[in-house]
């Protein structure tokens, strides 16, 4: 009998469905996904301006975020008649900066389409703090063209970083 209860207590116990390792719902939409970047990359506007507007064509520096995760801070321009929120939009470097009178240059211009189709709240007159994946595309919508093209993941406010 003292064999019966060894063999009992050194058996494994039966796995439970509550033991079963778990995934986090981060790691299954956006790493698994996306490009991993530790911190994503903060990029400025006159960076994006680098890319030749007569031939097309972007320095190393440039050509070296193609297709990764950064961040920018811009103001957004819907393409839609919603003006509340929208899934797609551009991204402009300032304010007042529109589609019809005339545009920015493409190397000015951000063609963003949010992940999953996820809307973002328009503020006309606020900066925001956007982060996505960037790709060195030629987008042409009606309201003119974009050099680049960004899958977006999400967006904050933008607040100035103190001197």
């Amino acid at each position: 009998m003292l064999g019966l209860a060894v063999a009992t207590i050194a058996a494994p116990a039966a796995a439970s469905p509550f033991d079963s390792p778990t995934i986090s719902l981060d790691r299954i939409f956006r790493h698994d996904v996306l490009p991993v970047a530790a911190d994503p990359v903060l990029i400025d506007w006159r960076t994006l301006s680098t890319l030749d507007l007569a031939t097309g064509k972007a320095p190393a520096g440039l050509k070296a975020l193609d297709g990764k995760v950064v961040k920018i801070a811009a103001f957004i321009v819907p393409l839609e008649d919603n003006m509340q929120e929208a899934d797609e939009f551009l991204l402009v470097p300032y304010f007042g900066a529109c589609v019809h009178t005339p545009p920015p240059p493409p190397n000015q211009m951000v063609y963003v389409k949010m992940r999953g189709r996820t809307t973002v709240k328009i503020g006309w007159w606020d900066p925001v703090l956007f982060e996505g994946v960037i790709r060195l595309k030629q987008v042409e919508s009606a309201y003119g063209a974009s050099y680049y093209e960004m899958e977006g993941i999400s967006s904050k406010p933008y607040v100035a970083p103190k001197k």
